[in-house]
């Protein structure tokens, strides 16, 4: 028995006018990639909608953190508590992803000055503030930890404003977030005394801070959220391109590689020659890393070194807020940009400052119009500690965080109005002599302050002497600016 296919129907369908033949073939496929866009639309604004409503249920606390006095910590501490705080990370299931709108936590480590007046503040969830104290006083046991107010409240967040006006942006990741920057471990030296060997990166953060007036403030925000283990892989595919080697195949290649396998013995058996080439070409394998470029090699080295260590993602912004009578826009904006371009290699990556998309500023049409709508965004996504808001996310090892987010080292940097514990308290021993004489206690403890009273919050009021540049010995020269964050 013959079969039969009859096509006149495929050649009657072609043989039409180009338009008709359009329009058919719209009627009978254009709906696929228009379904594909609306279901894809309808499951994004299903997972923004449950993840607004999620995170309205969490609640956050802001402490602000007294570095100890004569802090001789190195940096390798506040690398530890980020390895600690990477704890939190947590794998969520797909109910919990994709219905309950559960999302990794983020933590926000933050740098202000407000009127010359410096603290460091980390903001983490409620249920992991037992956490970040406990990383803390790990590494830093006489530091003082206390629960603030958030700073940002009684700003503007609207624009123009009668009084205030605001410079920003956000500082992205100029290349691939698998290449590092470069960090504290390059500022180290072995020459000279001990309090000369490490050139803290901070201090010029920290003169800046000091610098600004009344009526000026300085916010710097780095956002970040742990992640698991599997990003290294982009660092091994990165490595393998620019070794030139095969990245790892798909479904398809492997398909086309067994294919060309099984050609390959075949030949094999009647070329001998073949063998030949093989061992050529694993001696070739063999001496790519010493075949590579100076700069090459040096790329590699740096990721597999990122990659060795826990990785966050990450997120960073700054916002200069002053009256707009006394702002000054070029010594606080091109000197955090200065602060920022100590960390930059050339060959590796550098932090630069998002012009095209959350920089409050613009050019060419309707400028002031568009500033001002880019100040609105950047304001409310630092108040409100958006990851989502403004730029994707980069990726940053416990290394880079803690070059950006440390404490200063005092012997190196001599910062007057950073807020600072009075160190340890301690009672005097058993057996110390005591004359009839009648000493007070401001005698026996003349270097500290007493901490304030609670405010209406139940929340503590610091008060703390200002250590000036040329002594050591605390003077009474400075008092915190009435708008301090510390209620």
């Amino acid at each position: 028995m013959d079969i039969v296919i009859d096509f006149s129907s495929v050649y009657n369908f072609f043989n039409t006018s180009p338009d008709l033949l359009m329009w058919r073939t719209f009627l009978l496929f254009g709906w696929l990639p228009i379904s594909l866009a609306f279901l894809w639309g309808a499951k994004e604004s299903w997972i923004f909608y449950i993840k607004t409503q999620w995170d309205k249920t969490n609640k956050y606390v802001l402490l602000a953190v007294d570095i100890p006095r004569n802090n001789e910590q190195t940096i390798k501490a506040v690398e530890n508590l980020f390895t600690y705080i990477g704890g939190a990370h947590k794998t969520h299931t797909l109910i919990e992803k994709y219905w309950e709108g559960q999302f990794q936590i983020p933590f926000s480590f933050e740098i202000i000055s407000i009127e010359g007046y410096t603290q460091f503040l980390i903001r983490p969830h409620v249920k992991f503030r037992d956490m970040v104290e406990a990383a803390v006083y790990s590494q830093y046991p006489d530091a003082e930890i206390t629960e603030v107010d958030d700073y940002t409240e009684g700003m503007p967040d609207k624009f123009p404003d009668e009084v205030y006006d605001i410079w920003g942006c956000e500082f992205i990741q100029a290349k691939n977030p698998i290449y590092p920057i470069k960090t504290y471990e390059e500022f180290e030296q072995q020459m000279g005394p001990p309090e000369a060997q490490y050139k803290d990166t901070m201090a010029t953060l920290m003169d800046l801070c000091s610098s600004l007036k009344k009526g000026e403030q300085f916010w710097f925000q780095i956002l970040i959220k742990p992640m698991g283990f599997d990003w290294p892989e982009e660092g091994e595919k990165e490595v393998k391109r620019i070794l030139k080697e095969k990245l790892p195949a798909t479904f398809a290649n492997n398909v086309i590689d067994g294919i060309i396998g099984w050609m390959g013995n075949i030949s094999e058996s009647i070329y001998s020659i073949w063998g030949d080439i093989e061992e050529k070409d694993e001696k070739d394998d063999a001496l790519k890393m010493m075949n590579l470029k100076p700069k090459e090699k040096k790329q590699v080295e740096a990721i597999q070194n990122k990659t060795s260590k826990l990785g966050f993602q990450f997120k960073s912004r700054f916002i200069y807020v002053a009256k707009k009578e006394i702002m000054n826009k070029p010594k606080v904006r091109e000197g955090f940009i200065g602060y920022m371009k100590q960390f930059m290699d050339l060959d590796l990556n550098n932090l630069k400052p998002d012009m095209d998309l959350t920089a409050t500023s613009a050019d060419y049409f309707f400028t002031e119009y568009r500033a001002n709508v880019r100040k609105n965004k950047i304001m409310r996504a630092y108040k409100g500690r958006s990851t989502t808001r403004g730029r994707n996310m980069g990726i940053m090892n416990i290394e880079e965080l803690a070059t950006l987010w440390h404490f200063p080292i005092e012997f190196v940097v001599k910062a007057p109005m950073i807020q600072k514990a009075p160190g340890r308290k301690s009672g005097p021993p058993m057996q110390l002599p005591i004359g009839e004489e009648i000493v007070s206690e401001a005698t026996l403890e003349p270097e500290f302050m007493e901490e304030g009273n609670k405010n209406k919050n139940g929340k503590k009021e610091l008060r703390d002497e200002v250590m000036t540049k040329e002594e050591n010995n605390p003077k009474k020269n400075a008092s915190p600016p009435a708008n301090l964050p510390f209620a």
